[in-house]
């Protein structure tokens, strides 16, 4: 009988060994899937010179500069604020790169956004979307935005809410328009329709310049 123990703990070791070898792979899968899913294929950079009706140069942030059609996106309705030179945009590209199939302009989402509150309408709430890929809450006490960021044609925003659990979140918005005084975002439940508060008159008195929100005045 001693002569048995020997091969069955070995036998136990191995079945053990190769337990833990699949429960590593799985995990690695896990996190394969997990980095493969938040790979983003967005290419970032600043609208160039060169850039026309139907064609942008792009200045990427990695210094090179390409330029791709725009016609593809522009039938598709996926130029979202237009742009023009040395606006900060956001484009996705076809396998070749020589369209883009969406383009966003960040100079453009940069300011405050208000719409009415939700519950009851009696008050405005908004999320303040700055340079730097930061954000704030407008007005809101459940939620405080903390840091915004395109990614794959979305827009991510992180938050957290102040429920006592203080647990982060992050939120992915599908755009449906951006004008300079409309942004119009959706998620998977709810349209959220935004725009720039209205300037007081005092302020209109001090010679502060409010653009006319005309986007032909100024967009390609």
């Amino acid at each position: 009988m001693k002569k048995l123990l020997f091969p069955i703990i070995a036998l136990a070791l191995l079945t053990a060994c190769k337990g833990g070898n699949q429960q590593q792979t799985a995990d690695n899968n896990d996190e394969q899937e997990i980095e493969y899913a938040y790979r983003d294929s967005t290419i970032y950079g600043f609208c160039g010179e060169g850039s026309a009706m139907n064609t942008l140069q792009l200045i990427t942030d990695t210094g090179d500069t390409i330029n791709v059609s725009v016609t593809r996106a522009r039938d598709m309705d996926k130029v979202f604020g237009g742009y023009a030179v040395g606006d900060e945009l956001a484009i996705l590209v076809n396998k070749d790169t020589t369209e883009a199939t969406m383009v966003i302009n960040k100079s453009m989402l940069h300011g405050e956004w208000i719409m009415p509150n939700p519950i009851d309408g009696s008050s405005e709430t908004g999320i303040r979307i700055l340079r730097g890929g930061l954000a704030e809450s407008i007005e809101q006490s459940s939620i405080v935005y903390k840091s915004w960021r395109i990614i794959n044609g979305q827009m991510q925003v992180q938050a957290t809410r102040e429920d006592g659990i203080d647990m982060e979140e992050y939120m992915l918005f599908n755009f449906v328009k951006l004008t300079p005084d409309s942004l119009v975002i959706r998620d998977e439940d709810d349209t959220y329709e935004y725009t720039h508060p209205t300037p007081d008159d005092d302020e209109l008195e001090d010679g502060v310049n409010y653009d006319s929100g005309d986007e032909s005045d100024y967009k390609i």
